[in-house]
C-alpha cells in the first residue's frame, strides 16, 4: 500500500491542471466528459515514410499513431488516451502556438491551434506532401497570420513543416513560435511491466540549430526516436505545456514544447531570468512567408544517436570531462560537422578561455575549455554555412573547494544547536532556506524538519559525507555530538523492542500537547503532511534507514583508517551498528525492502567491511538478508519500483546486488533503464542529469511538478555506471554519463557552499531550490563513487576526467583533482586504486613498459599512512598487481607510511 505522503502529487497534479478532486470525478473523468472536438469520427489516414508508420486523423491532420515498421505495437505518442485527449485544450503532435504582435512594439497576442478544434482545411496535395492543411478554422477569425501544416516525405525522411504567411498590410512580429511535441510518458495506471513496454522519456539539447530532441523507451533498448531541426527551427528554449489539463503528478511530468523563438516569453513570463540560449524573434513583412520545420529519424540505440546526428549531417559536440567544468582543470572540446567552424564565443564574455587544438585524425575540431568566473557560460560556435551552436557550461571552484566550502556551510550556517528544542533536534545539521538565509526549524511538510526522511535527512548526510571525502576535525567534533546526542535515542530508537529502528520524523504536530507558542502563527499546519507523533514516531519506511547506516559507516572509517578524528567512538562499535540498523530495516520496516532503496550501496560497503574487519557471523546474516532481497528482484522484470509508480532512486542498488551475486542479466536490464533516463547531451543541466520531476514537491521550496536538474539521482544512478564503465572499460559512453552523474551533485553548490534540492529546468524560473532538501542523497553518490579516469580513447587520445593530463615522451602524467584524491581508474590496464587513508596526487604512466607509478601526498596528523587497495577491473589479460616494497595488512590494504613530503612508488605486476 502506498504511504499516505505519497499521494499528494496526484492532488496536486489536479490543482496545477485547474481541477478541484470531488468525490464523483476524477481529472480524467473531468477531462473525458468534455466534449469531442478533434474529429476522430471522420476516421484516420496511413502513411508510410521508413522507417516510420504515420496515422493521422482526417479532421485535424495531427497525429493518432507514429510506429516504427519493425514494431507496430508500440507507440510514441499516447494512443491509449487518443479518444481521451480529444478535446479542446490538450496537444497533439501537429499543433503550433505562437504570439505575434503588429510591428515592433505593443503587446502580444497568444494563438494556439490546439486551444478550439474545428475540421482544418485540406489542401492539395503534390510531390513529397503526405498531408497539408490551412489551420484557420481552429485558430481565431482575427489571426493576421495565415498558417498552413504540411506532413512530408523530404528524401526519406519524415517532416513536419509549417508555413506562416503575414496575410496583413503590416509588419507581423513573431515573438513566440513553439511546437508542441507529445509523446506518450503518461504512466497513469500502468504497471511497471507495462511503462516500461508502452512508454518513453524524453530528453532535450537545447542546443539552437544543433538541437535536438531524443525520445527513449523506458527499458533503454532498441532504436531512439530523435527530432531534429530541419528548416528555420533552431532549439531556442523548451517550454512546459502546463495549460495542457491531462493531470500532471508522479504518474505524468507534462508535455513540452519545441521554441523556435522565445522574446514574447522573455518579455513577460521570463522576465529577468537568464535563458538558456538568447530569445529571439523574427519579423514578417506584409504579404512575406516563411517555413519552420522539424525532421523524425531514428537512432539504432542510445550509445549510437551522435553517430545518426553525424549520419544526418548535424553538428555534434563532445565535451571533457563534461560542461561543469572545475577552475581548476582544462576541458577538451570536439566538434563533428561539414562546415569549418567560423568562430567561438563565451557569453559573459570572458567567461571562458577558448583556445583551438588540433584536429583528431578523422577530422574532429578540437578546442581547450577553462573556467574563469564562477556560474553559468554559454559558449556559441557559429559554421561557416550559417548554423549556431550553443553549448552551455557550468563554471565550479575546484572540486576540493566545492566540497570543503559546502562542508563549512553545513556545519556552521545550518548548524542547529538550541537546547531548548522541543522535539530534541539539536545538536544537528538541520535544512536551510537559502532564500531568506534561515535555518529551517518548521514547516508543514513535517518530514522537512524532522531530521528523517531524504529532505529532513539530507543536510546531515551531506556533512557526514564530506567527512569520507576530506575530514575536517572541527567538522567531524560537531557531527559526533550529532551521532551521540540526536542520532542515537533521537531519530533512532536506542533500546526496546524497537532498537536501531529509524523514525519518519522528529518534528510533529501536535498542539494541544506541546507548550503554547512552539509552532508558528504563520505556517498553515493543517492536512495529511502536518503529521502526529504517532505518524513521526512510525519505523516502517525502509527508505529512512540507509542515512543512518552511513553515518555510522562515515563513523567506523574516521576512527578506523585515521588518528585522532573518532578515538572516542570505537570504530568496531560504528560499524556494528551500521550493521544492527540495516537488519533492524529487515524486521521493523520490511515493505519497502522489496524495492531497491536510494544509498542503499551503502549496504554493500558495510558487508564488504564486516567481511574485511572478520566479522563472519555478522557479514553472513547481513548477505543472506541482501540476497532474499536480490531474489526478488530477479524474478520480476523491471524492479524498479518505490513508493512512487515508476522511480530512478531504486536502480543503484538492483544493480550492485544484482552484480555481486552474479545476476548479470538483472545488471544488464537495470543499467539500460538508467541510459534510458540519463543522457549525455552538451549541455551542463541535462548531460548525466537523472530524471526526476516529483520531488520539489517532497523537497523542495518551489513545489511544483517539474523535470528537476541534478536532483540526487543524478549522482546515485553514477555509481552503477561508472561501476559498469569499470568492467568494461571500452564503452566510452557510460564514463561520459557516470561522470557527469557525479559531478551534478558539485554542480548546484552555491559559491558560498549551499548544496540545494536541485536546478528549477522551468525557463520562468531556471535556477536552484531554496530549500538544502534532500541533496545529500545525491552528495552520497558523489563521495563514494568519485574518482579520476585516465582513458587513451580512439579519436580523441589520452584524456582525464578529474584530471590534469599531459604527455612527455612515453610518459601520461596525470594530476589528481577529484575532491577527494583517493581513486584513480586507469583505463588501458584494467587498474583501480583506492586510497582509505591519504591522498594521490600524481598518476603515472609509462605506455611502452606498462609501469605506474604514483605520488602520495605528504603525512598530517590525522593520517600516517596510506592505505592503498589496487584491483584490477575491466582486463582479460594481465595478472594481479602489487604494491612494490609494500605488504598487505589484514584488511587487503598497503600500509604506506607517510613522510614529511610527496612520496613514489610503484605498481607491479606479481
Amino acid at each position: 500500500m502506498m504511504n499516505i505522503r505519497y499521494l499528494i502529487p496526484l492532488l496536486l497534479s489536479m490543482i496545477y491542471a485547474g481541477y478541484v478532486p470531488t468525490r464523483a470525478q476524477s481529472p480524467w473523468d473531468r477531462i473525458t466528459a468534455r466534449p469531442a472536438t478533434l474529429g476522430l469520427e471522420h476516421g484516420i489516414t496511413e502513411f508510410t515514410v521508413a522507417p516510420f508508420k504515420l496515422k493521422l486523423v482526417n479532421a485535424s491532420q495531427t497525429v493518432a499513431r507514429l510506429t516504427l515498421l519493425a514494431d507496430t505495437v508500440f507507440d510514441y505518442t499516447p494512443d491509449e488516451r487518443l479518444e481521451a485527449r480529444a478535446k479542446d485544450g490538450l496537444y497533439h503532435l501537429g499543433d503550433i502556438n505562437f504570439r505575434i504582435r503588429t510591428g515592433a512594439s505593443g503587446d502580444w497576442r497568444s494563438f494556439s491551434s490546439a486551444a478550439k478544434r474545428a475540421p482544418v482545411i485540406p489542401l492539395p496535395v503534390r510531390g513529397s506532401t503526405l498531408a497539408a492543411a490551412d489551420l484557420a478554422p481552429t485558430l481565431p477569425n482575427d489571426v493576421p497570420l495565415t498558417v498552413k501544416r504540411f506532413w512530408q516525405n523530404d528524401d526519406g525522411h519524415l517532416i513536419l513543416r509549417f508555413e506562416l504567411t503575414n496575410k496583413t498590410t503590416h509588419d507581423i512580429e513573431i515573438g513566440a513560435l513553439g511546437i508542441p511535441l507529445i509523446f506518450n510518458n503518461i504512466l497513469e495506471g500502468k504497471h511497471l511491466d507495462e511503462a516500461h513496454a508502452d512508454n518513453v522519456f524524453f530528453d532535450p539539447y537545447i542546443g539552437m540549430d544543433a538541437g535536438y530532441l531524443q525520445v527513449n523507451r523506458l527499458h533503454g533498448k532498441g532504436p531512439v526516436l530523435l527530432v531534429l531541426p530541419h528548416e528555420n527551427a533552431p532549439f531556442e528554449a523548451y517550454h512546459p505545456l502546463n495549460d495542457d489539463p491531462t493531470p500532471r503528478g508522479i504518474v505524468f511530468e507534462g508535455f513540452h514544447e519545441w521554441m523556435i523563438h522565445s522574446k514574447a516569453y522573455a518579455d513577460d513570463e521570463w522576465k529577468g531570468v537568464a535563458q538558456w540560449n538568447e530569445p529571439t524573434s523574427t519579423l514578417l513583412k506584409a504579404g512575406q512567408s516563411k517555413s519552420f520545420a522539424l525532421k523524425f529519424a531514428t537512432a539504432p540505440s542510445i550509445r549510437q544517436i551522435e553517430d545518426e546526428l553525424i549520419s544526418q549531417k548535424r553538428p555534434v559536440a563532445v565535451g571533457v570531462p563534461g560542461y561543469v567544468v572545475p577552475k581548476d582543470i582544462t576541458a577538451k572540446l570536439f566538434l563533428n560537422y561539414g562546415s569549418r567552424v567560423k568562430s567561438v564565443a563565451a557569453y559573459p564574455a570572458g567567461s571562458l578561455t577558448i583556445k583551438r587544438g588540433k584536429k583528431t585524425k578523422h577530422g574532429w575540431e578540437t578546442y581547450e575549455i577553462a573556467g574563469n568566473t564562477w556560474g553559468r557560460s554559454r559558449l556559441t560556435v557559429t559554421y561557416a554555412d550559417g548554423l549556431t551552436q550553443t553549448i552551455n557550461y557550468k563554471v565550479i571552484s575546484p572540486e576540493k573547494e566545492t566540497v570543503d566550502k559546502l562542508g563549512h556551510f553545513l556545519t556552521t550556517e545550518q548548524w542547529f544547536d538550541d537546547q531548548r528544542d522541543p522535539f530534541g533536534r539539536a545538536p544537528s545539521i538541520i535544512n536551510y532556506d537559502y532564500d531568506v538565509k534561515r535555518k529551517l526549524t518548521q514547516e508543514n511538510r513535517a518530514w522537512f524538519v524532522g531530521l528523517s526522511d531524504e529532505a529532513g535527512a539530507g543536510s546531515w548526510l551531506a556533512a557526514m559525507m564530506k567527512q569520507v571525502l576530506r575530514p575536517n576535525k572541527a567538522e567531524v567534533e560537531k557531527l559526533k555530538r550529532f551521532v551521540n546526542e540526536t542520532l542515537w535515542g533521537g531519530i533512532q530508537y536506542k533500546d526496546g523492542p524497537l532498537k536501531y529502528a529509524v523514525k519518519k520524523s522528529m518534528f510533529y504536530y501536535e498542539p494541544d500537547s506541546m507548550p503554547k507558542g512552539t509552532y508558528v502563527d504563520s505556517i498553515p499546519f493543517r492536512g495529511w503532511s502536518a503529521w502526529k507523533k504517532k505518524e513521526a514516531d512510525d519505523p516502517g519506511r525502509s527508505y529512512n534507514y540507509p542515512h543512518v547506516v552511513a553515518a555510522y559507516w562515515t563513523m567506523y572509517r574516521l576512527g578506523r583508517y585515521h588518528v585522532g578524528y573518532a578515538d572516542d567512538i570505537p570504530w568496531k562499535q560504528s560499524l556494528e551498528y551500521a550493521f544492527h540498523t540495516t537488519m533492524a530495516m529487515m524486521k521493523h520496516a520490511p515493505y519497502y525492502t522489496r524495492f531497491g532503496l536510494m544509498e542503499g550501496s551503502v549496504f554493500l560497503l558495510v558487508l564488504n567491511d564486516l567481511k574485511a574487519e572478520g566479522l563472519t557471523e555478522m557479514a553472513s546474516e547481513m548477505e543472506a538478508a541482501m540476497r532474499k532481497r536480490a531474489d526478488h528482484w530477479k524474478q520480476q522484470a523491471y524492479p524498479f519500483g518505490s513508493e512512487m509508480p515508476w522511480d530512478s532512486t531504486g536502480q543503484e542498488e538492483v544493480y550492485l546486488w544484482s552484480r555481486y551475486f552474479g545476476m548479470d542479466e538483472k545488471a544488464m536490464v537495470t543499467l539500460n533503464a538508467i541510459l534510458a533516463y540519463m543522457p549525455t547531451v552538451p549541455h551542463w543541466g541535462y548531460n548525466g542529469s537523472a530524471r526526476r520531476y516529483w520531488d520539489f514537491v517532497y523537497g523542495g521550496k518551489l513545489s511544483r511538478i517539474e523535470r528537476q536538474l541534478h536532483h540526487y539521482g543524478s549522482g546515485l544512478n553514477a555509481i552503477p555506471v561508472l561501476t559498469h564503465y569499470r568492467d568494461n572499460p571500452d564503452d566510452f559512453y557510460l564514463l561520459r554519463v557516470g561522470h557527469a552523474g557525479a559531478m551534478g551533485a558539485l554542480a548546484n553548490i552555491t559559491e558560498d557552499g549551499f548544496g540545494p534540492a536541485a536546478f528549477h529546468s522551468y525557463p520562468s524560473t531556471l535556477a536552484i531550490d531554496g530549500y538544502a532538501g534532500d541533496y545529500g542523497c545525491g552528495f552520497y553518490g558523489y563521495a563514494i563513487n568519485s574518482g579520476t579516469y585516465i582513458v587513451n580513447h580512439p579519436e580523441f587520445g589520452w584524456l582525464a576526467f578529474s584530471g590534469s593530463l599531459s604527455e612527455k615522451g612515453d610518459l601520461v602524467n596525470t594530476k589528481i583533482t577529484s575532491a577527494a584524491r583517493s581513486r584513480v581508474y586507469l583505463a588501458p590496464i584494467g587498474l583501480w586504486i583506492i586510497a582509505d587513508a591519504g591522498k594521490i596526487d600524481e598518476v603515472s604512466y609509462n605506455i611502452k613498459t606498462g609501469e605506474v607509478t604514483l605520488t602520495l601526498a605528504g603525512a598530517d596528523e590525522h593520517t600516517p599512512n596510506t592505505l592503498l587497495r589496487l584491483e584490477r577491473q575491466g582486463t582479460k589479460d594481465g595478472g594481479d598487481v602489487a604494491l612494490a616494497g609494500f605488504e598487505k595488512n589484514g584488511q587487503g590494504q598497503y600500509v604506506v607510511p607517510n613522510g614529511s613530503g610527496a612520496r613514489a612508488i610503484r605498481v607491479r605486476s606479481k
